[in-house]
């Protein structure tokens, strides 16, 4: 299978959870919860009775660059057999299947999981069939249920949606990615004293203009119209372009003309 070569797969995350697919009906599902977990770094795959045998085309064609993740899956004919050397095994369901079972939302879930590993545990997700999801018999081999807190009226979520989500919780407890950053390429953040003249250029020409009228209103005009511009950082090239429309005003189309 074509892909990632998985010998020089990233180290921020080598040991994470194992996601235990139970018994998928398509391979393109499988595809897709390949990529979803690749996407966010998590690698080992085990799949409980696959309907369409293995290995699955399909699920070759779906994963696209994750392909090397499907080399690496482990195929199990029980649930039972597929957590065995597992710690610790948690269960994707919306229901609990009246078991006595603590349930966690998935950050928590994760969180817990990131926990166990670093101890040196072994920690396996367990993923249900796209149209019934987990059995009973399933859940009973989990110590702990997830769930996800969705519309009540509509709780079923897709096989992969389901991987993503988890394996997104889990990429997400070690990233360090700030929550808002101003990406300009071309540009450099203006400097303060530029972005203060262009304002006092504006102000000028405004004031030529006669628009802070009435007189009494000018202070607060003039501060909303500098709040204006200072509510998100300017760059180099914003600042040349309002100084050119600026001037372009301030002359008039006769006079560009």
């Amino acid at each position: 299978m074509s892909g990632t070569d998985f010998s020089k797969a990233p180290d921020w995350s080598p040991d994470g959870p194992v996601s235990i697919l139970v018994e998928p009906q398509m391979g393109e599902n499988i595809g897709a919860a390949a990529r979803a977990m690749w996407n966010f770094g998590l690698r080992g795959m085990r799949i409980v009775n696959p309907r369409d045998g293995w290995p699955n085309p399909a699920a070759v064609a779906m994963a696209s660059g994750a392909g090397g993740l499907l080399d690496e899956a482990r195929i199990f004919t029980s649930t039972a057999e597929a957590v065995a050397d597992l710690h610790m095994v948690f269960a994707t369901t919306a229901r609990p299947r009246e078991l006595a079972k603590n349930v966690m939302t998935p950050e928590r879930a994760m969180a817990h999981a990131r926990a166990l590993i670093g101890e040196g545990k072994r920690v396996g997700i367990l993923y249900g069939r796209e149209r019934t999801g987990l059995e009973r018999d399933d859940v009973v081999q989990a110590d702990t249920v997830v769930t996800v807190p969705v519309n009540p009226a509509f709780a079923s979520l897709n096989l992969a949606q389901c991987v993503l989500l988890m394996s997104y919780e889990w990429r997400r407890q070690i990233d360090e990615t700030p929550p808002e950053v101003l990406v300009s390429p071309k540009s450099d953040l203006a400097l303060a004293g530029d972005v203060e003249r262009m304002l006092d250029h504006l102000q000028a020409e405004l004031e030529t203009a006669n628009f802070f009228w009435p007189a009494e209103a000018k202070a607060s005009m003039v501060a909303n119209l500098r709040n204006l511009f200072h509510r998100t950082p300017l760059t180099e090239s914003d600042v040349r372009t309002m100084r050119g429309v600026i001037r372009a005003l301030a002359e008039g189309p006769r006079k560009r003309g």
